[in-house]
């Protein structure tokens, strides 16, 4: 099994500092940050490979994250309406990411993490807060998360969007994110390991990062009331934008060489 771990350094310098930052997301803010997961692994890996190695990593954390809140603190009523288009979401990204050619599937997670990253730099505003629970709403979030979630770990925006005009707690707002999360990844994680059977190294990365894991979930939960969320997302935001760009150019460079 240890044969089978990477050994090159660069790999481990990029690997864990994105693990690390994506547990950070995950313990402070219950996500947010696995979009981070694709575009810097594909500095050191294959996209496919990426996405696949993102996706073990994620459904290790939520083991730690559903963990740091109180019993019940996620809000009810919208996971009601969130899971069920949450699964449907799932399983449309599924049937794209294993049907569709794998140079369109990396460009396509190429424009879905630049397409969140510029919404986050424009966006204008969290929106109306203290609305109602809105089912339709819910629904097309739970689709929307579900499906980014699959093909380019950039759940979060779809969600946000939706809870953002609840008025509930930011511990509320965390841990109906991780309940999403950990719904999403459960139902995602056995497509994962069925594509990651083409890749077979993928697994042992995974497990060569996984140690990280705890460690960025435990520091980011207890910086929790301490970290500025703007602050650490205009970061780790950038970072993605310059390794998405850099995806978007490889894919283009794939589909039409010169």
């Amino acid at each position: 099994m240890f044969a089978a771990l990477p050994s090159d350094p660069v790999f481990y310098a990029v690997g864990i500092a994105a693990t690390f930052l994506m547990g950070l997301g995950k313990g402070a803010f219950g996500g947010g940050l696995a979009i981070l997961g694709i575009p810097l692994l594909a500095l050191v890996m294959d996209p496919i490979e990426a996405s696949i190695v993102t996706a073990l990593l994620v459904a290790f954390m939520d083991i730690f994250a559903i963990g740091s809140f109180p019993r019940g603190a996620w809000s009810k009523p919208d996971l009601v309406w969130l899971l069920p288009g949450l699964a449907g979401g799932t399983f449309i990204g599924f049937l794209v990411f294993e049907h569709v050619d794998r140079r369109w599937l990396a460009l396509i997670i190429a424009l879905v993490t630049l397409a969140f990253t510029l919404r986050y730099f424009l966006k204008s505003g969290a929106g109306r807060p203290d609305l109602p629970v809105a089912p339709r709403l819910a629904l097309a979030a739970g689709i929307g998360t579900g499906f980014t979630t699959y093909i380019a770990h950039a759940g979060g925006p779809p969600l946000a969007m939706y809870l953002l005009r609840r008025d509930i707690t930011k511990t509320a707002y965390a841990a109906t994110t991780v309940v999403v999360f950990m719904m999403g990844n459960l139902i995602k994680l056995p497509g994962f390991v069925y594509s990651g059977l083409d890749h077979p190294a993928v697994f042992g990365k995974a497990l060569a990062l996984a140690p990280v894991v705890p460690i960025g979930v435990f520091v980011g939960r207890h910086l929790n009331d301490r970290l500025s969320r703007e602050k650490l997302y205009g970061l780790c935001y950038g970072l993605v934008g310059i390794a998405g760009a850099k995806l978007l150019v490889d894919a283009i460079r794939a589909l039409w060489p010169t």
